[in-house]
Formats: C-alpha cells, sequence, structure tokens
C-alpha cells in the first residue's frame, strides 16, 4: 500500500511542527479505529449477539466475505488515500467495525485473562516499537524487507497448516508472528515519518495520515491476535 518511492535528492520538509501535527493526526486516526473496533465487538457480543451469531450460524459463507472484505477495503485506502482522503478515511472505520465484529466472533473461544493480557502486552510492543521507530536514526528498512518477506513465507505455511490442523505449528508461528509484526511496527512508523518528510508539502497529508493509521492499526491487530492464540493456547471456554 506503500504509493511512494524515497528518492534521494527530493526536497525535503524540514517543518517540525507540522511534522508532530501529522504524527499526532496519524496516532489519532489509528487510536479512533481501535476505539470503534472494540465498540464494535462490544456491540456484537452484547447488544446484536443473537441476530450476529444467528445470521452466521444460517449463512456460513457470510464469514468468508468478512474475512475478505477488509483486506479489499485496505487496498481501496491505499489507492486512494492522498486523491480522496474522506473516502479513504470512511473506509479505514469500516474496516476498524468489521475487525470488532471478527473479533467478537473468536472471543467466546478465549478467557478474559488471556484476552486483556493480550491487549495489554500488544499495546506494550505496539508503543515501544511505534516509538522507536519514529525516533530512532537507524534505518530500518533492512529489518521491515527481511520482516515483509517472512511474512509472506508465514501466509503461505498457515495455508498449508489449514490442511495438516496442528496445534503446535500453529503456537510456533504465532511467535513469529509477534517478532515480525514487532519489526514491522517500528518499519512503518519510521516510513510514514519519512514519507511526510519527503512529500509532505506535495500530498494530502490528511490522507497521508490515514494511510498510516490503517499500516499501524494493521499490525496492532495482527500482534494482538498473535498474542492471544499465544495467551488462550490453554484456554478450554
Amino acid at each position: 500500500m506503500n504509493n511512494f518511492s524515497q528518492e534521494p535528492g527530493r526536497r525535503v520538509v524540514t517543518d517540525a511542527s507540522g511534522l508532530n501535527q501529522f504524527l499526532t493526526r496519524m496516532y489519532g486516526n489509528m487510536a479512533l479505529a481501535i476505539l470503534v473496533s472494540a465498540f464494535s465487538a462490544y456491540l456484537t457480543m452484547n447488544t446484536f449477539r443473537a441476530q450476529v451469531f444467528g445470521y452466521f450460524g444460517a449463512h456460513p459463507g457470510m464469514v468468508w466475505l468478512v474475512l475478505l472484505l477488509p483486506i479489499a477495503l485496505s487496498m481501496g485506502v491505499g489507492f486512494s488515500a492522498t486523491r480522496n482522503p474522506v473516502g479513504a478515511f470512511v473506509m479505514l472505520m469500516l474496516i476498524s467495525i468489521i475487525y470488532g465484529v471478527e473479533f467478537a466472533l473468536i472471543a467466546g473461544v478465549y478467557t478474559q485473562a488471556s484476552i486483556a493480557s493480550a491487549f495489554v502486552s500488544s499495546s506494550v510492543i505496539f508503543i515501544v516499537m511505534a516509538l522507536y521507530g519514529t525516533l530512532t536514526k537507524r534505518d530500518l528498512s533492512r529489518a521491515g524487507s527481511h520482516a515483509m518477506a517472512a511474512l509472506i513465507a508465514l501466509i503461505i505455511a498457515y495455508l498449508i497448516n489449514m490442511f495438516l490442523q496442528s496445534p503446535a505449528i500453529a503456537y510456533i508461528f504465532s511467535f513469529i508472528a509477534v517478532i515480525i509484526f514487532t519489526v514491522l511496527t517500528g518499519w512503518d512508523a519510521q516510513k510514514m515519518k519519512a514519507i511526510y518528510t519527503q512529500y509532505g508539502d506535495q500530498v494530502s497529508v490528511t490522507g497521508l495520515a490515514v494511510l498510516g493509521a490503517l499500516q499501524l492499526y494493521l499490525d496492532f491487530v495482527n500482534l494482538f491476535i498473535s498474542l492471544l492464540q499465544i495467551f488462550g493456547m490453554s484456554d478450554r471456554n
């Protein structure tokens, strides 16, 4: 979803105030997306529990739509963020709502203790790595590229394990996913800062903030899910 190449020699935006406003807007959008997901999950589990679970029970094929639609919307945000910031923001909120429903569908498998532990742990890891990626002078692009390659390999391995149905392999994959998304969080934070520095005066800053918020939101969500699988491995709820 990165439509920007960090070319050397481009004019650099050095306004610290502008950068701080961009980062505030980006992390604000990301935090809002998390809150929307939490609220969506709460409503699904409480107010609309019977309707939602009844609908998916009667139409099991719709689960695939819920799984695949966020991917399509994420691609839409990536293509339209700087051209149509309002539309991209709406798609980000839709992604947040859908993921909230997904969280509610799987929440019954885990205990509240496991969910709380996973959320706190993913929050701490995310904050530390986002700060590191934003503040460090070290170039994280090589580590990020390796993490992306590892992520592709992990997705393929996950698909294979869908047929093997091995809990032990899935457990190991969860640890690998935590490492991958920890690295990607730092890389994405640094990357968005660099993109703003080079292109902030040429594109919609609002759209750029939405794009960055989406990438960081997805990093957090995947961290949370991976840690939930780790903490919830012994759950028998």
